[in-house]
Order: C-alpha cells, then structure tokens, then sequence
C-alpha cells in the first residue's frame, strides 16, 4: 500500500491538474489513515471543483468525521392513541456561536466555515499573487538556476565564439548595451544531430546571463482539447515575465513551431500563430526574457519564427570536436572503476560520434566488465580492452541526419541560412 501510494503521488506530482487521480490518492490516503495527508488534496480539489461530492466526502472523512450520506427516506410511525394530538415540541435553542446555514454556506449539512478553520495554513494559496509574503512557492513550471556557465562546455570553441559575439557581448555591458539601444531581451535558434548537447548549451546560456532557465517540451504545450495548447504558451511566458531575466528553452520547435503551410490541422496553425504573438511581446513586455529554440529539423520550422526580432540567430551545434570528446569520456567513466584508460586515444578514434553515442560507450564498456563479474563471481576494473570493444560496436548516429541535411545544403539553402552547416560539412568531409 505504502508503495502505491509513493507511486500515486509522483503521478500527481507529474499531473497536478489531474483532479480524478488526485481524488484516488486522497482516498487512499484516508483508508491508509493518513487523513493529514489527504486534506491537503481535497482541499486542492474543491478550490477548482468547489461543488465535488467525492473531495466533499473525503474531507469530512479526513477530518474524523462520518462520510456524507443523503438521508434515507423512514417510515412513519402510527401515532400514540391519545385523545388529543401532542403540542408541537419546541425546537432546541441553537448551539452557542450558531449562524444560519446560509451564511456559513453549510447547504448541505456541513459546516465549510469550521472545516477552514481545522485546516489552518494547510489550503494551497493562489499562484502568481503580487505583494503576498505568504504566496505559494508551487510554480506552474519548474524554474531551474544553472550553476553552469560556457567554460563548462568541453571544446566546442567555435560555437562559444559564435554565442559570445552574437548573443552575449553585447548584453554584458549595461552602459554600451543602453548607448546602442539594445534591449535586453532576444533569441537564437540552435540546431544540429541528436544527442550534440542543444539542452546543455542552452543551460550553459542561462548560467552565463546569470537568468533562469525554463525547459518547455511538446508535452508542456500541446494539448488534445482547443485553445489549450495557446493558453500553455500563455502561461510559459508569463511565467517567464514574472521571473526574468529568464531564458525559454523551446526543445523540439519543429513539432510546436511547424510551418504553416504545410499544416492540414487549423488548430495547429493558431498555436504557432499564438508563439509568434508571445515571442513579440503584443500584449506584455518581453524585456529580460530569452528565448532559445532548439531543433533536429531546422528546415520544418516556420519561416516567421526566424523573421528578426524573433529568433534571428541561427547557430550550428555540431558533433562534439576531439576536446569535447574527451571531456565527454572523462564525465562518464568518473564515477565508475576504471584502470589504465586512455582517454585521449578513445577521443582520436571516436571522430563523428555525437555526445548521446559516447555515453553509449561508456555504458556498453560497463555491461561487458559487469557481466565479466558476475560470471567470475569476482568484481573487475573497466579497461581500455572494454572500452575498445564498446568502441567497435557503436555506430555514429548522426549519419542519417547528415543525410539529410545535405539534401537541404545543396537544394534548399536559397537565402543562406545553412552556410554554416555546408561550411562544417566540406571542413569534415561529410559526404
């Protein structure tokens, strides 16, 4: 029971909007008699549902006291022969403290007022609230503060260059950036294979502002039911307003910023009609917000999320370079036993190998030690043999990317927004 009930709570935890599951763990928490625990939930359910009869229920169950019941219907009783009927009975003086029912909002046989007061501090407060020492710390997106910055990313020399020049140095000086006019807020579009460390460039990004860094998926915006998917957008960037200077992380744009034209689904093409909207600031002001989309399909994103003013910045997040290789080798065997690794050999012989492929290694190299062991029965040290082993059995996963991307290279790169990619690719040999 303890376990499910562990189990239920990370799942609301993950959906906290979801009122009926909410509801299964308040009633599992009231059979398990942590009915301290289940107020809480109720009490979250009838601010947003105030006339639920379930959360009704479970509260008064909570609180000790018996489950509501809708009276059942009785049978009179024969009256008492008498030769008169009885006077009426007087009704019974209200307790001390009483009020009508109508101005308790006891409508239905339970005193809501008294079950405020039981619960004291215990009900969530609304979010957002200007000016409340007590507002609630509960956000509706997790705000991280990155205590990584740019030196943190290993090699990569050319695309921490193209980041400081484009997008940093002029935000860094306050006096040069108000002389010039140029205001603090922006975005820049970076794309490349899978696995390269788009994410960790972005926190990287954060970290170097000194901003905090908001990581919005597809599960984050789109949504089955109209209008949600705008109202998620919505709240993403005031979220972001409230908290900045702040950078949005968009991971996967091409799924929630599509083309439009391509779009047979109207719903969709309000959805990026309302980025655009946020990314311009219409209707708030964006100042202190930065917006950092990053994709494996640049080529399927709309057109007009790339229009200036929007994420005007292009930058190529390419396979990791030998000095980045290395530094990727390093971080994920520190933590495990090796012996005699060489490190710079596996950063020669691992050219083309994205940053996800690498840890892949790693991982497999662990596998062949670990189950060398439990054969054994005695536990070995992970060495160079297992590791050129793994090394021999990855494959690049970035070769259908760049597959891909020379189609666009060579036929579709009209207005110039892929010289960089065609660059790296001729300087590499990518065929």
């Amino acid at each position: 029971m303890s376990d499910l009930i562990d189990s239920l709570t990370r799942a609301v935890e993950a959906s906290p909007q979801d009122l009926p599951l909410r509801l299964h763990l308040a009633q599992m928490l009231v059979d398990a008699g942590r009915g301290d625990q289940a107020v809480t939930h109720c009490a979250t359910v009838l601010q947003q549902d105030p006339g639920n009869s379930t959360a009704r229920d479970l509260m008064t169950r909570a609180l000790g006291g018996p489950p509501q019941a809708s009276a059942a219907p009785q049978a009179a009783a024969p009256p008492a022969p008498s030769a008169q009927p009885a006077p009426p009975s007087p009704a019974p003086p209200p307790p001390t403290g009483a009020t009508d029912p109508t101005e308790t909002g006891d409508h239905d046989g339970f005193d809501w007022s008294a079950a405020e007061g039981q619960l004291g501090d215990v009900s969530p407060r609304p979010m957002f609230v200007d000016g409340d020492p007590h507002a609630s710390e509960v956000a509706a997106h997790d705000l991280e503060r990155p205590g990584i910055t740019l030196a943190d990313v290993g090699g990569m020399q050319e695309v921490k260059a193209r980041l400081d020049a484009a997008f940093l140095a002029p935000l860094r000086n306050p006096e040069l950036r108000r002389a010039y006019g140029k205001s603090l807020k922006g975005g820049i579009l970076l794309y490349g294979p899978p696995g390269c460390g788009k994410t960790f460039v972005g926190r990287a990004l954060a970290g170097e502002l000194g901003a905090g860094f908001v990581n919005v998926g597809i599960s984050d915006v789109l949504d089955m039911y109209t209008g949600r998917s705008e109202r998620n957008i919505t709240e993403v960037f005031e979220f972001a307003r409230s908290h900045a200077p702040t950078v949005i992380f968009l991971d996967e744009l091409d799924a929630i910023g599509a083309k439009r034209a391509t779009m047979h689904n109207s719903g969709m093409r309000t959805v990026v009609n309302q980025l655009l909207m946020e990314m311009d600031g219409v209707e708030a002001d964006n100042e202190g917000v930065f917006v950092v989309g990053a994709t494996n399909q640049p080529w399927d994103v709309d057109p007009a999320l790339r229009r200036p003013g929007r994420l005007d910045r292009t930058l190529f997040v390419s396979p990791p370079d030998e000095e980045a290789r290395a530094a990727i080798f390093r971080h994920h065997l520190a933590d495990r036993p090796v012996e005699g690794i060489d490190v710079a050999w596996l950063a020669r012989k691992s050219a083309g190998l994205s940053g996800a492929d690498i840890a892949h290694v790693c991982e497999t190299a662990t596998e062949f030690a670990l189950m060398e062991g439990a054969r054994s029965g005695t536990m070995r040290y992970i060495g160079m043999a297992d590791l050129k082993r793994s090394l021999g059995e990855v494959r690049p996963s970035t070769g259908p990317w760049f597959t891909s991307a020379k189609n666009v290279v060579e036929f579709a790169n009209v207005d110039g927004a892929y010289d960089e990619l065609r660059d790296w690719m001729r300087r590499n040999k990518v065929r």
